[in-house]
């Protein structure tokens, strides 16, 4: 498609304009799969407890050394070293079970921009909601 064109059919974040009708790009395959895997109330939607239970479930498979804490080596590259410290509030530079789960309560807030207490796959292709997915799989 030569620029021009693409230009002509104007797009649009979220979807794109064809003949000034707007078409949503489906929600990507990450996202869905997500759903479909920790959705236990199989609403098509994850809430709070779902999202708390996937991330208990992460924590105690990463906790390697069963130490009941995180370290850096431990989360690989499910954070950055700014997120890392910002979710370490008593800078012992591990992360605790309720320090982990208190982060993913924060990005499933952040994530939840309509306020239902769901997360759908739009959201969850959010920058918050791709930190959360991070963290919960």
């Amino acid at each position: 498609m030569a620029i021009g064109k693409m230009l002509a059919t104007g797009l649009v974040a979220g979807g794109f304009m064809v003949g000034g009708t707007f078409v949503a790009s489906l929600p990507a395959q990450a996202e869905q799969s997500a759903i479909k895997a920790l959705d236990t109330d199989n609403d098509g939607t994850l809430d709070l407890a779902e999202v708390t239970k996937a991330a208990e479930t992460v924590f105690d498979r990463l906790n390697k050394d069963q130490d009941d804490t995180l370290d850096r080596k431990e989360l690989g590259a499910r954070l950055s070293s700014q997120e890392f410290a910002a979710a370490d509030p008593d800078k012992d530079n591990t992360l605790s079970k309720e320090e982990y789960v208190a982060l993913v309560t924060k990005l499933f807030k952040q994530a939840d921009v309509d306020g239902d207490g769901k997360l759908e796959a739009k959201e969850l292709n959010s920058k918050a909601g791709r930190a959360l997915l991070r963290l919960i799989r």
